[in-house]
């Protein structure tokens, strides 16, 4: 077994261990979700190091191929007789992807220390979903990433309605059900493309050679397109997104907003674009329009919260808009703008609903006019909570300013294929949000950390601790190294992008 394979056995094999300690041993249990998504940390790093030591010597030829190469491929025949394969392996999008994905475990785990409910439960079933995640970032046959991309969704009905808190049991169904409803367009489109291609394949090194009809695009484009949408949060279809996030455990809010969302995006770019360019050519004009009205309504709807998950999660929602954004500007630079803005958007909100949870956990409130003060006693806090709310309104020096720049300056410019005043009148419009979410991110922070201490209980109040503090740091460290030393990063994810904007 490859070490690639290793990225997705290791989250499941620390599930196993978790599975079978004692219920009441719940120290040792953390500890084991540390260590194993610690390993799964240091594994991440040796991939990257060994990606970026075979891949630097076809950066050149990268920019006119018309087809990704795959790395550290590991390829083993499974179902032959139905073109199905165990094929994994990464470029530059994917290791991006794993980067994102471990840090947000690691320090997912170390946030939820205090979980004492059920313990061996929630992190059985916590790098259960991981295990999806990482295997649908490392798989390049569409049969396996749709199973991956199933086991990392199903998890989130058990850890929402049992470990959440408020109407968990409608957060939980609502969210569930949309994702299926999304799935079942992906997988429409997945089997259009096994039998349109008239190879009988899911191997997305031999799709790429297919040649798909533009009627055949036409359809199954939006299909698949709309169905990572859903768990994109792509408007109309967000509504399950903020009731989702604002039940959600601390742990689970993390990797839902920090993660599985970016699934969205991955797949759109992995799938649609890649392997039907004719058809995002057609569509891209109107799934503009429908981002822009994602990042708007996004940053309004988080105006109007008053309680922070919600508030978190409506800036979400406009947050990914910038994703499927970049990606329906079918340019280099709105494409690395997109994969760059998951992994901000990734790094950022999952220290925000860290957050959220570690000041929770100690006012027992998440209604922002209930608090005040609380930077006098919570002053690591305050500052971490202030730096990510920077980060959201794309400050420059941090990782949201040099993703959202990008993506502006793709529409901006436009691309040939689509009218150059309808590009740049919607870029505009999605533009001045960075406005209203500057008014929400200042005004929210300062009622909850500014001011006078409201209630005379906040005053005893304690500030991080040590596994919070390391957790909170990490993903600060990662916003602030992205933001001022962008170059390795985009790197890492041009080269991967080049065949994909060569066939358009």
């Amino acid at each position: 077994m490859g070490i690639v394979s290793w990225l997705i056995v290791i989250p499941f094999l620390t599930a196993l261990a978790v599975l079978m300690t004692p219920a009441r041993a719940s120290r040792v249990i953390r500890w084991i979700a540390a260590i194993g998504t610690g390993v799964e940390l240091v594994l991440t790093a040796t991939v990257t190091w060994l990606y970026w030591q075979q891949a630097a010597a076809d950066v050149a030829s990268m920019r006119t191929a018309a087809f990704f190469k795959l790395y550290l491929v590991e390829r083993v025949p499974w179902f032959e007789t139905l073109g199905i394969t165990y094929l994994v392996g990464v470029d530059g999008i994917s290791v991006a992807m794993v980067i994102l994905t471990s840090i947000i475990i690691f320090t997912g785990v170390l946030a939820s220390w205090n979980v004492v409910e059920r313990t061996k439960e929630f992190f059985c079933w916590l790098l259960v979903l991981v295990t999806g995640v990482f295997g649908v970032f490392l798989s390049f046959d569409l049969f396996l990433f749709f199973m991956f991309y199933e086991v990392a969704v199903l998890p989130m009905y058990l850890l929402i309605g049992i470990w959440g808190t408020g109407p968990k049991e409608y957060a939980a169904m609502k969210l569930t059900l949309m994702l299926l409803v999304g799935s079942a367009f992906v997988l429409v489109g997945m089997l259009a493309l096994y039998h349109g291609s008239g190879m009988h394949t899911f191997d997305l090194t031999k799709l790429d050679h297919a040649k798909f009809s533009t009627d055949f695009q036409f359809w199954v484009f939006p299909c698949i397109f709309v169905g990572f949408g859903v768990i994109g949060a792509l408007y109309p279809l967000h509504t399950w997104s903020p009731d989702g996030h604002s039940s959600a455990p601390t742990a689970v809010s993390m990797l839902h907003a920090g993660v599985l969302m970016k699934l969205g995006g991955y797949g759109a770019i992995r799938v649609a674009v890649y392997l039907l360019p004719d058809g995002a050519k057609w569509w891209a004009p109107i799934f503009l329009f429908l981002t822009t009205i994602n990042i708007v309504y996004g940053a309004f709807g988080a105006v109007m919260q008053k309680d922070l998950k919600y508030f978190t999660a409506y800036s979400s929602v406009s947050h990914c808009g910038f994703v499927l954004f970049g990606v329906s500007t079918l340019s280099l630079m709105g494409m690395k703008g997109a994969v760059t803005q998951m992994f901000s958007h990734g790094i950022m909100t999952g220290l925000f609903f860290g957050l959220i949870g570690m000041v929770y956990g100690r006012t027992h409130t998440r209604i922002i006019p209930e608090m005040g003060g609380l930077a006098k006693v919570m002053p690591w806090l305050a500052t971490t909570f202030y730096i990510a709310g920077l980060a959201s309104l794309g400050l420059p020096g941090l990782s949201g300013f040099v993703a959202e720049s990008q993506v502006f300056l793709a529409g901006f410019f436009g691309n040939p294929w689509h009218s150059l005043t309808y590009m740049q009148t919607l870029t505009v419009i999605a533009t001045m949000s960075i406005v209203v979410t500057a008014v929400y991110v200042l005004i929210g922070l300062a009622k909850v950390f500014q001011g006078p201490i409201k209630d005379p209980h906040f005053e005893h109040l304690t500030d991080a601790t040590w596994p919070e503090r390391i957790a909170t740091g990490m993903l600060v460290a990662t916003l602030v190294v992205v933001g001022l030393v962008p170059g390795p990063f985009i790197d890492l994810i041009e080269g991967s992008l080049m065949p994909l904007v060569n066939r358009l």
